[in-house]
Order: structure tokens, then C-alpha cells, then sequence
């Protein structure tokens, strides 16, 4: 086994370039400091793969003698993925660390777009809120006392209507649901028709 004096020099530089750079204060330094080491540590794994042979694919036959060693191939695709992973965060905080700078006092805060309503037209707003439930209440009411209702045709549009009021009230009251009477039912309990039966 022997290894390039090319290879291990470069090796070095990119090392010793690589902290030196990485010990600055800016996150850009700190991101090029950190690939030059992750592309060093590639070059030691390529160095000491040992020798050059065929490629590791086992045939069962003599070529499996002169096949080279995959565990370090695998090892430096994994360090490039782990490399471009972890500079891709760092390049997400730069840029987060670049946008918080271009805020300048205000920072992360969020302005409040209810900031400006005084307190009497936040109550205003409230009120009018209550006076939609009251409104869908009393419709609601107005159908069960059958109201609203004076052929089928129109209490089938209530039954209609109330089931809509009643999709639009809120979730605390319960469902209404309005049925239309029988003619028979209606007969018998009109005022004055009582002794006709």
C-alpha cells in the first residue's frame, strides 16, 4: 500500500485551511471551514482505501483476488451526503441569521393588527356576533312553534330553512328538526272544529 505525497499534502492544507477558517466569527467562514474539512476527510478515506483493484463485485471466479476494498467507497459516499446535509442547515442560518439583521430593532416580533381597534369597537364587534346568535335563536324558535309554516310546500322550505339556521347556529345548541303535521293532527287541533268530530 502506498500512498500518493500529492494526495496526503493537499490532505493537510485542506485540514489546516479548513480550522483555521472554521475558528472565524461569520457563519459564511464557518461553512467554507467546514467543507474544506468534510472534502479533506474524503481525501484521508480515499487514501487509505489501500491498494487499486476491480471493481467489488464478487464473480466467484480468479477476479475476486484483485477486487478492491468497498467499505471505504461506502464510507465517503456517506460522508458527501452527510456533508451536503449538514451544509445545507448552515446555509439555512445564514440566511435566517442575514434576514433577523435586515429587521434590525424589531426582530422576530410580529405587529398586531388588532393593536389599533379601541375597546369600543372590539365590543361593538362582539355584540353584533351576539346579535347574529340571537336572531338565529329566535328563527329557530319561530319553526318550532310552526310559524312559519302554512301549506306543505312552504313547511318543507321551513324544514329547509331551519336545518340551514340550525348548520349556522352554534355548535352548542342542539338541531332542530322541524316535521311537517299531519292533516289529521291539524284538523283536530284547529279552535272551533273540535265538536265537529
Amino acid at each position: 500500500m502506498s500512498a500518493s505525497l500529492t494526495l496526503v499534502i493537499v490532505m493537510a492544507v485542506m485540514y489546516a485551511a479548513g480550522v483555521y477558517v472554521m475558528l472565524e466569527r461569520s457563519l459564511t467562514r464557518v461553512l467554507i471551514g467546514f467543507l474544506l474539512v468534510g472534502n479533506a476527510t474524503n481525501l484521508l478515506i480515499f487514501i487509505m482505501s489501500g491498494r487499486p483493484g476491480s471493481s467489488p463485485i464478487v464473480t466467484g471466479t480468479s477476479l475476486d483476488d484483485s477486487m478492491v476494498d468497498p467499505i471505504p467507497q461506502v464510507l465517503m459516499l456517506t460522508a458527501i451526503v452527510i456533508n451536503f446535509g449538514i451544509t445545507a442547515l448552515l446555509l439555512a442560518l445564514i440566511y435566517r441569521s442575514w434576514w433577523l439583521a435586515q429587521l434590525g430593532d424589531e426582530g422576530d416580533t410580529l405587529t398586531d393588527e388588532h393593536a389599533a381597534e379601541t375597546p369600543a369597537e372590539v365590543d361593538e364587534t362582539f355584540r353584533s356576533s351576539s346579535d347574529d346568535d340571537d336572531a338565529i335563536a329566535e328563527s329557530i324558535d319561530e319553526f318550532e312553534r310552526g310559524d312559519g309554516a302554512h301549506s306543505d310546500e312552504e313547511g318543507t322550505g321551513a324544514a329547509a330553512g331551519a336545518a340551514a339556521h340550525a348548520a349556522d347556529a352554534p355548535r352548542h345548541a342542539p338541531p332542530v328538526v322541524v316535521a311537517p303535521k299531519p292533516a289529521d293532527q291539524d284538523r283536530a287541533t284547529r279552535p272551533g272544529e273540535e265538536g265537529s268530530r
